[in-house]
């Protein structure tokens, strides 16, 4: 019973060198930069956009769900109970943002890329079959000539070998030999 252990950095160097742990890091570093990207969108179109009806700041949109939402200046405590639906409203429009940009950006054109693949490699199968059935008859014709001479008939003639077999036809083996 030699079992070979395996040292901790070892183990360590195989969990850092598989393949799904560099991607997830790059997805995370890529997934960062983006977040930057939409934000930026929201802040700089987004927010403008709606603040053509109101406020840039869907932050500052807000009701009130009891009682008048006022500040007290001195405390700076809110009374009242004040929804921030403005927060929420901003938070769903960089998630939509987000969403079109990866779906039209990156899923949509890696599917017509992975179709277009998918297309030339069931063309290159389609070749590999046609050559292989092109083999396939080549070698049939091979055995009829072969079958043929040693019968002393012409390949191809009625009575001769219909390929089931050198020498047999579907009633069973020939007798003349």
């Amino acid at each position: 019973m030699s079992e070979k252990k395996v040292s901790l950095l070892d183990g360590f160097k195989a969990f850092l060198t598989r393949g799904n742990v560099i991607d997830l890091a790059v997805a995370v570093v890529i997934g960062a930069a983006f977040t930057n990207v939409v934000n930026a969108v929201v802040k700089g179109v987004i927010n403008p956009l709606v603040g053509a009806l109101g406020t840039q700041d869907l932050d500052s949109y807000s009701s009130c769900l009891q009682g008048p939402c006022t500040t007290d200046p001195g405390t700076g405590e809110m009374d009242g109970i004040e929804i921030l639906w403005g927060s929420v409203l901003s938070a769903a429009l960089s998630f939509l943002i987000t969403a079109a940009v990866v779906y039209f950006l990156m899923v949509l054109p890696m599917a017509k890329y992975l179709a277009r693949r998918a297309a030339m490699q069931a063309a290159k199968e389609g070749v590999r079959e046609t050559m292989e059935v092109s083999e396939l008859e080549v070698l049939k014709e091979i055995r009829d000539a072969l079958v043929a001479q040693r019968t002393g008939g012409t390949p191809g003639t009625p009575g001769q070998d219909s390929g089931d077999g050198p020498g047999g036809t579907a009633a069973g083996p020939r007798e003349d030999r």
